[in-house]
């Protein structure tokens, strides 16, 4: 069984899904014959590569809030964030372009670590603050799960694997996803937002019986938390 997640390194959805549905996946017992497959998408493609602004003033501007209201807003979802182990620091946080954070996991993908690159590009930003936009940090985070840190620097003065990232992000739209995380399971079951562990194991014992079946069906519900249009707007 397959199952394909879009997503971006900035959208704390995004961790808080993959969190789910890695537990979703420790109930399963055939959990070992899943495969996972991380897709590209940006947020906002036209974020910048350095921000002086955190998540907070971010936001308030934004929304036209206050800072004490944003910071009330992710305060939430650092709350939801450690209802599944991870622990997220908004208040050192910049909002930051994903562009090349992306296409180093599809250079980690080539090597056979895109699932460590991802873990690691996610922790990097909400955990320890990493400006993941910065060459010199990718090339640490690379070299942290064993590939070439000067391999990686050198691939990101070009324009390598920008196809695979325009590739996935126009996958996404013919998928129709709009927000992030958005899950595809055996191309036939697609999950949309941050759902609860309980959905992701309902959604993928279906899959898994029905494995055989030749139709996409949206057999989650369109309501999990979301990221979209560049920002994140926790839900309750």
């Amino acid at each position: 069984m397959k199952i394909e997640v879009w997503s971006d390194f900035v959208c704390p959805f995004c961790y808080i899904g993959k969190r789910r549905l890695e537990q979703a996946l420790e109930q399963l017992s055939y959990k070992d014959q899943i495969e996972v497959i991380f897709r590209s998408f940006e947020l906002d493609p036209n974020a910048k590569t350095q921000d002086d602004m955190t998540i907070v003033e971010h936001l308030a501007e934004k929304y036209g809030i206050s800072t004490e209201e944003a910071k009330r807003m992710t305060d939430n979802v650092a709350k939801q964030a450690e209802s599944v182990g991870l622990v997220f620091r908004f208040e050192k946080m910049k909002p930051l372009n994903t562009f090349d954070a992306h296409r180093l996991a599809q250079y980690a993908k080539k090597q056979g670590k895109m699932s460590e690159m991802a873990e690691k590009l996610f922790y990097a930003y909400f955990t320890d603050s990493r400006e993941i936009s910065d060459h010199h940090v990718l090339a640490e985070l690379a070299e942290a799960i064993g590939l070439k840190g000067e391999e990686v620097k050198q691939m990101l003065k070009t324009e390598q694997h920008a196809e695979e990232v325009r590739s996935d992000e126009a996958e996404a739209q013919r998928f129709g996803a709009r927000a992030v995380p958005f899950f595809v399971v055996n191309r036939q079951y697609a999950i949309s937002g941050a759902q609860p562990t309980e959905i992701f194991v309902q959604v993928l014992q279906k899959a898994w019986g029905e494995q055989q079946s030749s139709s996409r069906k949206e057999i989650a519900p369109n309501d999990g938390a979301a990221c979209e249009n560049g920002s994140c707007s926790p839900r309750s």
